[in-house]
């Protein structure tokens, strides 16, 4: 869990591969794993979550210092990397597993995200389908999907590798 002076929020981009790994170079970002989210299942693996309908969503735990990037930012770069108007799919992902989301556990972020979806929106003719919700629960995924794409940098990913090194110079 966060330390005492950290914030969390969970946020569900895809692939967690490459949403983690973009997360992860953000400067004021303390920690990220990946891991399940909101789904109808206990302690689920990969293989559930990809074939048995588990409700999960492929999942970052962000956690982050607030005196060194809030989260309104931390949201700016995450819509920067998804397609905030595609249903269950990003890049060649399909499945509910790979929908987008926003699960925080604190009640006053809620504000914040519902402004950022609102001004998301405005970039948009199709509807904004990130569903935002509090986060009901998260498990771990298996440790081999840990950093992934720092153990494994030709491992797949959907996101453009121009991404992350946007990611690592964003300041606000």
């Amino acid at each position: 869990m966060a330390d005492i002076s950290n914030k969390e929020i969970y946020l569900a981009g895809g692939c967690f591969w490459g949403t983690e790994k973009y997360l992860s170079g953000i400067q004021g970002i303390t920690n990220t794993s990946v891991g399940y989210a909101n789904g109808n299942t206990e302690n689920p693996t990969y293989q559930e979550v990809c074939n048995n309908n588990t409700g999960h969503a492929e999942t970052v735990h962000v956690v982050y210092d607030p005196e060194k990037i809030d989260l309104a930012f931390i949201l700016e770069l995450y819509y920067d990397v998804i397609n905030p108007t595609s249903v269950n799919k990003q890049g060649a992902d399909e499945g509910s597993q790979y929908r987008t989301g926003i699960y925080y556990v604190d009640e006053e972020d809620l504000p914040v995200i519902r402004e950022s979806l609102k001004e998301l929106q405005k970039k948009y003719d199709k509807p904004i389908a990130i569903e935002v919700q509090p986060l009901k629960n998260y498990y771990m995924a298996e440790e081999y999907h840990q950093k992934y794409l720092d153990k494994n940098p030709n491992g797949y990913c959907h996101i453009r590798p121009d991404k992350f090194e946007k990611a690592r110079m964003a300041t606000k």
